[in-house]
């Protein structure tokens, strides 16, 4: 079989609203697999650095990404859409927010990239709904080997309304729908990653404080062990873990360690 990885990024999600957000069958599915409510984003806990972090797997001081605007790496490290490339694998993404364009270069990297203006949108509608509607479709019709589908919504709920708010809390279940939507019409060769870039507390993150530092991860698939606690999380070891599941090997400068190995 053709290993094949979707990873669902859900912005800003706190690793304790997964249980707190009134939505048992996504709770339920989160345990189901090798799992951490413990897990560590990058400092500072910002999402464009956090995202760079888990797309590199290198601590914010090597990419040298420190803010939501985007710089060039002084001392370039090959991230995951380039070596999913190289080896020749085609890569989708879904995003809403438009600074995510500059994780991967050449911009030829990815095989193919739906985006959706979150800022245009989120105060009519809930734009994951869409967007999982979307990334479900390709899938079903091209399955290309990587597939990251990236859920905006609940960290602009989080800002409009504050961390662990009853809104932030409905928007975090509304994401656990997408994701539970999305995972049960997978062809079976497809592994799931899901996890945040990052926490946040009252109306804002950023600090090295609990709160914003510590993300949910869960992995489901053949390589992981059903309803394990994984220890020692940290969002650099995302992309380690999706390159040994594709069959390719990582970058020999990234840092972090698969998880299939924890």
């Amino acid at each position: 079989m053709n290993n094949k990885v979707l990873l669902v990024l859900v912005d800003g999600m706190r690793a304790d609203s997964v249980a707190a957000c009134g939505n048992p069958a996504f709770q339920k599915y989160f345990e189901e697999g090798a799992h951490s409510y413990s897990a560590r984003t990058t400092f500072p806990p910002v999402t464009l650095p956090a995202h760079m972090s888990l797309f590199h797997s290198v601590k914010t001081e090597r990419h040298g990404v420190w803010t939501n605007t985007f710089v060039p790496q002084n001392h370039p490290i090959t991230g995951l859409f380039e070596t999913i490339d190289a080896a020749k694998k085609r890569s989708a993404v879904f995003y809403s927010w438009q600074q995510m364009r500059d994780i991967w270069a050449p911009r030829n990297s990815v095989s193919f990239s739906w985006m959706m203006n979150l800022h245009n949108y989120w105060k009519t509608m809930n734009i994951d709904i869409p967007e999982t509607k979307a990334c479900k479709e390709h899938i079903a019709e091209f399955a290309p080997d990587f597939v990251w589908l990236y859920l905006g919504m609940v960290d602009e709920y989080g800002h409009g309304w504050g961390w662990m708010s009853p809104e932030y809390l409905e928007c975090v279940r509304t994401a656990g729908n997408c994701i539970m939507d999305i995972v049960s019409a997978l062809p079976p060769e497809y592994s799931v990653i899901v996890t945040a870039d990052h926490g946040g507390h009252e109306r804002n993150h950023g600090d090295n404080i609990p709160e914003d530092m510590t993300i949910p991860v869960t992995c489901h698939g053949p390589m992981f062990e059903k309803g394990k606690v994984l220890n020692d999380v940290s969002i650099i070891d995302i992309a380690p873990t999706i390159a040994e599941i594709l069959g390719i090997d990582p970058d020999p400068e990234w840092e972090g360690s698969s998880l299939i190995r924890n």
